[in-house]
């Protein structure tokens, strides 16, 4: 079906559109397949409690007919009779009801699961416009339902032809047994009749089920804006949500840069590489890096490292490895100890020679980075 902006519901229905479905209490059903599994069981139930129900019957009508004349003018008795005769009957099939009650509680949530909606629980009183009903009389659905009405008459009488050419011996004969043999036999017939009819349904909820999963679908198919739409009001629209994100990387990146002013060494590739260390020599914890970049970010780096007087150290294979292997205010990993030792006694080397007008101390000739911090 087309929308009003042209579009075709193409698009499988989304998770929220699902969800939404399922609080309106829009869940794919099969009537047939819940009334299929409660006549069936009904047919078994009868079939396993029927000679219990026949002798329960039989005890029922021997005793009431087995009232004395002092109890037939009695005006009481036949009230209390009445009373035991029901009581008697509820107890009787109390069991057969109960299991047709979980049943009927049950066999509705075999396809779709269990769902309770105060919406779907509304009154809806368009529904109620006969105007507004006809369309749906001549919807495919309503075609659908007339279909399975015709088919359920045409197999029932079927099963009913064949049945009582089977059994027609069997009831007729009844006639001539004793009543307690002949409410047995009536009861094994019924019960036995009534699960091949129920059974013949499953015809039916075999072809019902697909169709009712592949029809709920089909309502809930969405169009391509209506997918986007859907996006944007869950997720948020994605030129806002791009620029919360640069916003945010900013924001990261101006505390990042607060923090060079602050660190004890620059390690540099030199131009493509800029990584900030800090030390606290009181503190038994390893150097932790506090800024990193590449390209414009790490000659920013350097930049303000030149302007606060932080030494700037080229250090290439170093400055790959802490970039790669250390993220923001972690600390080092423990291969790269020694390298960033070297280093850091230069540097704090060269921060007494400057302070004392001593000469500068040799830089290491070389810093040792493990085979498995290297990079290209």
């Amino acid at each position: 079906m087309a929308e009003d902006n042209g579009q075709d519901k193409t698009e499988d229905p989304t998770g929220k559109r699902l969800t939404d479905s399922r609080k309106k209490g829009q869940i794919a059903r099969s009537k047939e397949l819940s009334t299929f599994a409660m006549l069936v069981t009904g047919a078994t139930m009868l079939m396993m409690t029927g000679n219990r129900i026949g002798k329960g019957l039989l005890e029922i009508m021997r005793e009431q007919f087995s009232i004395s004349r002092a109890e037939i003018f009695d005006p009481a008795v036949p009230v209390l009779h009445l009373v035991k005769v029901i009581s008697n009957g509820v107890l009787l099939i109390a069991p057969f009801l109960a299991v047709m009650v979980v049943i009927a509680l049950v066999a509705p949530i075999a396809m779709g699961g269990w769902n309770f909606s105060w919406e779907a629980m509304q009154p809806k009183f368009e529904k109620l416009d006969p105007i507004k009903g006809i369309p749906r009389l001549f919807a495919l659905k309503g075609f659908i339902e007339l279909i399975k009405a015709i088919l359920k008459f045409l197999l029932i009488v079927a099963g009913v032809v064949v049945l009582f050419n089977l059994v027609f011996d069997d009831y007729v004969s009844l006639s001539s047994k004793t009543v307690e043999n002949g409410i047995f036999q009536a009861m094994d017939l019924i019960g036995s009749g009534f699960l091949f009819l129920s059974a013949l349904l499953v015809i039916i909820a075999i072809f019902d089920v697909p169709y009712q999963l592949w029809d709920h679908n089909k309502q809930l198919k969405m169009t391509k804006q209506e997918v986007k739409d859907e996006s944007k009001d869950t997720e948020g629209n994605p030129e806002i949500k791009g620029k919360i994100r640069q916003l945010q990387m900013e924001a990261a990146q101006r505390r990042m840069m607060e923090e060079v002013p602050k660190a004890d060494v620059i390690v540099t590739n030199p131009t493509h590489f800029a990584v900030a260390l800090k030390y606290d020599p009181n503190s038994t914890a390893a150097p932790k890096l506090v800024a990193k970049g590449t390209d414009m970010v790490a000659s920013h780096i350097r930049n303000i490292a030149a302007s606060a007087e932080v030494p700037l150290i080229e250090a290439p294979p170093l400055a790959r490895a802490l970039y790669y292997s250390t993220e923001l205010n972690e600390q080092i990993p423990q291969g790269l100890f020694l390298a960033v030792a070297q280093v850091l006694t230069y540097v704090f080397q060269l921060k007494t020679a400057l302070e004392n007008g001593w000469d500068e101390p040799e830089f290491p000739s070389s810093i040792v980075v493990p085979d498995e911090f290297k990079t290209e």
